[in-house]
């Protein structure tokens, strides 16, 4: 992805030695750093108030903290007004996308540039409020490693949010990651999983179904939703048919990921066999025709069944090939991976102390 960065003149994490905290948090006193990443198209308006209702908040809730605001290609003043954040705080930081390359675009390159344990996402268009991020931090601290925002109180109109319950009831019930507000933006996550989730097209508001197949806990809180005070929203009725195919995706990546085979070869079986017992049947009645003078001569070639057989042992065969063919490429991508969902883990040590790292089985 092409993008520019502009950083402050002292970014946090390249503060002079005298002035950063010697156990690298990037600013104020607690013990998780915090990042909160804003993506931006088209909200110049709202930009200042976002900013100081984000360091309200995190002032109240004593965290150490970074602001990233991302630039998605706007057309307005947004990025000169990011520029004018950076200048007058340096725990904001600003990055600048070349053009327009979505919401999971502009997500994905602030966590790369995200140095926090936790990162906090929310929208720029003032809808969701800054004052909920310390209810999300405590959620975390629960035992939770991805938590959702759940708009419970809408203010949309009525052909945004009747769409948007449908997908998100047809989102859990597919999945099993059961949220009231998959499409919500306001969530919290441990900077950790995106060690293992990846974003593109429009998964960013699948990052928890993801998260939970990786082994992940998620919850959700309620979270406070304002009207919309500037600008206009950017989603049109297209994204009700993007974020159906995505759901589509999401459910075989999540189900079949891992074993494609059971899938596509489901299909292929199903195929080969309704089309060769087409065949055989067709067959034998091809030949008992000719042996019995009771029934009239069956021609396969004037018979159309008989070229839909021949087509399903052939689709049949071809789902076969590709699901092997896919099982093999999963099986080389991870045979050289490390073990993945792996919360917490000990190492075995002999009686004087010393670890059991030899290979050898004791008794």
């Amino acid at each position: 992805m092409n993008r520019e960065t502009l950083t402050t003149d002292r970014p946090a994490d390249d503060q002079p030695a005298e002035d950063r905290p010697a156990d690298g948090r990037l600013a104020g006193g607690s013990d998780e750093t915090i990042s909160v990443v804003v993506p931006t198209f088209n909200e110049e308006a709202s930009l200042e108030r976002l900013h100081d209702g984000i360091t309200t908040a995190m002032k109240e809730a004593g965290a150490a903290y970074e602001v990233i605001f991302v630039d998605d290609g706007s057309s307005d003043s947004s990025w000169k007004v990011i520029e004018t954040i950076i200048s007058v705080d340096d725990r904001v930081r600003g990055i600048k996308l070349r053009r327009n390359f979505g919401k999971a675009a502009a997500l994905d390159a602030g966590f790369h540039a995200a140095g926090g344990q936790i990162v906090i996402t929310m929208d720029a268009d003032l809808q969701d409020d800054p004052k909920e991020i310390p209810r999300f931090l405590e959620k975390l601290q629960a035992g939770f490693d991805v938590v959702s925002g759940w708009k419970k109180v809408r203010h949309d109109p009525w052909h945004k949010v009747l769409p948007s319950r449908v997908f998100n009831r047809l989102v859990s019930g597919l999945t099993g990651v059961h949220l009231h507000d998959h499409n919500c933006g306001f969530k919290a996550y441990r900077h950790q999983i995106f060690d293992e989730v990846r974003l593109y097209g429009e998964r960013h508001r699948f990052v928890p179904v993801l998260a939970a197949e990786r082994g992940w806990k998620v919850g959700e809180i309620e979270v406070l939703h304002h009207a919309r005070p500037f600008g206009q929203s950017k989603y049109g009725v297209s994204r009700l048919l993007k974020g159906f195919l995505d759901l589509l995706t999401i459910y075989f990546v999540t189900v079949f990921g891992k074993r494609p085979l059971h899938l596509i070869g489901t299909v292929g079986v199903v195929c080969f066999a309704v089309g060769g017992l087409g065949i055989t049947y067709l067959s034998a009645l091809w030949v008992i025709s000719r042996l019995s003078d009771s029934i009239d001569e069956v021609h396969l070639h004037e018979t159309a069944i008989f070229y839909y057989c021949i087509l399903a042992v052939l689709l049949g065969s071809q789902f076969m090939l590709a699901g092997l063919l896919a099982e093999f490429i999963v099986s080389n991508q991870s045979g050289d991976r490390q073990a993945s969902g792996i919360r917490s883990a000990s190492i075995a040590k002999d009686i004087g102390g010393n670890p059991l790292g030899d290979g050898k089985i004791r008794p």
